[in-house]
């Protein structure tokens, strides 16, 4: 039996008002929703530009509270509601003095915040100073139960970590969404960081067979230089979602912001998990504790 739904990627720019980010993307996600979707995701971060090319402390003035009943969150509730749509919204939240997390709420399509996740793997690459400024998350791999599907939510850097993809689908994700913030430096937009942008692609189409499910993946897109003056990122795009054979169903540009909506087929997770045995059935877990080792002698 098919059993289809709509989701949506809203691909941005961003620029330095974090007000009018804020705006564009509410547009953005009404013209997703006006064209079928029923689940839609922002990318990494969405509100501003991405801060962490550089170790500043202003930066954390861009942080929040992130609960149900906060200022961010209470707005999206609100739209969720009217749009009957189930929104991601990843957002830099700020937890306590000196604790600070990268993470995505998630909000159903009657209004009701289900929870969040908190990024686990944080990077520390020039241009990508994450661990300055997020602690890892503490909540664990998640699933959110919502009116359309059963979904999870990784951010980013965890998209190159297959653990991360196995443990959420264990726990009944369909489809796995990765709201990111990736790109090239000017200087190697030619050479190794191209080679790199397939790698991302092939990795990600690859937790989608592993795991027989969906894969959507959100990434924003345009030139940010850095703050300190040395060069800056050129944000790929290129958001896509592939299907539980590693398919690719739907993709944007990279070079200009995009309203992705694309139909997923519920009923063809089921299919695949049930006739492909090896995401689960054929699993060797007595054969896998040394996988929480950092290192192997």
């Amino acid at each position: 039996m098919n059993n289809t739904l709509q989701i949506g990627l809203i691909q941005m720019a961003c620029g330095d008002d974090p007000a009018d980010n804020l705006t564009r993307a509410i547009a953005k996600i009404e013209t997703a929703a006006d064209r079928g979707a029923q689940i839609i995701c922002l990318q990494e971060l969405f509100k501003s530009r991405y801060f962490c090319q550089a170790i500043d402390t202003d930066r954390f003035g861009l942080a929040e509270a992130v609960d149900e009943d906060s200022g961010t969150v209470q707005r999206f509730r609100e739209l969720a509601m009217e749009l009957e749509a189930v929104l991601i919204v990843p957002l830099f939240e700020k937890r306590g003095t000196g604790i600070y997390h990268n993470a995505a709420v998630v909000i159903d399509a009657d209004g009701r915040y289900l929870g969040k996740y908190r990024k686990m793997h944080i990077p520390d690459d020039p241009h990508y100073y994450e661990k300055y400024y997020f602690t890892p998350g503490d909540l664990g791999y998640k699933t959110f139960k919502t009116r359309y599907a059963e979904i999870g939510v990784l951010i980013c850097w965890d998209q190159w970590f297959p653990e991360a993809a196995r443990l959420t689908a264990m726990r009944g994700a369909e489809i796995i969404f990765y709201p990111t913030a990736i790109g090239h430096l000017i200087s190697e937009k030619q050479s190794r960081d191209m080679a790199y942008c397939e790698a991302w692609k092939v990795v990600q189409r690859g937790h989608a067979v592993a795991n027989a499910c969906y894969v959507a993946v959100v990434n924003r897109v345009g030139f940010e230089a850095d703050p300190g003056g040395e060069e800056g990122l050129e944000f790929w795009g290129q958001s896509f979602v592939t299907d539980p054979l590693g398919k690719v169903a739907a993709s944007a540009a990279e070079d200009r912001e995009a309203i992705v909506v694309c139909p997923v087929d519920l009923s063809f997770v089921e299919r695949i998990r049930t006739d492909i045995a090896f995401p689960f059935r054929d699993r060797r877990v007595d054969s896998y504790r040394e996988i929480t080792e950092l290192y192997l002698e």
